[in-house]
């Protein structure tokens, strides 16, 4: 099982629909059985919530499913439990670095699996409303981290 965390400031816009979409595409792919995806806010505002009405809107949208996802904070024990913790923004990873331990654990932003990205970091639709443009990048991101993965692991369908 190979655990993947995409973190984001609260958990609610950006990480909670990184965790929808690339489970949605692991399962496309005949992959979810190999996965364990989650997703987690960097601070406790959110704590227990759903994810944001954009966000919904969204993967409603593109018919991607968020059952049972809300918001948590990330925790000093989450280095050792995921395999790859995925930030979606600079901000993101410092605030990571002020928490992480020596883990033997992936810690990168999304867009760093991109080649040739449009934007370093994802930006937060919480504050500029463009759900659309967050959920193209972090569609692509997603696509791409999924093939890293499944290149770096040899991952296959069972």
């Amino acid at each position: 099982m190979i655990k993947v965390l995409f973190i984001c400031l609260g958990n609610i816009c950006r990480s909670p629909m990184a965790e929808a979409v690339f489970r949605h595409i692991a399962e496309e792919k005949g992959l979810k059985d190999r996965f364990v995806i989650d997703s987690a806010g960097v601070g406790d505002w959110h704590i227990g919530e759903a994810p944001h009405k954009g966000t919904r809107a969204k993967l409603d949208e593109m018919k991607i499913s968020y059952e049972g996802q809300l918001a948590r904070q990330i925790s000093a024990n989450d280095f050792s439990e995921f395999d790859y913790v995925i930030a979606m923004d600079q901000q993101n990873m410092d605030d990571l670095a002020s928490i992480t331990t020596d883990a033997d654990v992936v810690v990168k932003k999304l867009m760093d699996f991109v080649a040739q990205p449009k934007e370093q970091n994802v930006p937060d639709p919480y504050f500029t409303k463009n759900f659309d443009y967050t959920y193209e990048l972090v569609k692509e991101g997603c696509h791409q981290l999924l093939n890293y993965i499944i290149a770096e692991h040899d991952v296959r369908a069972k």
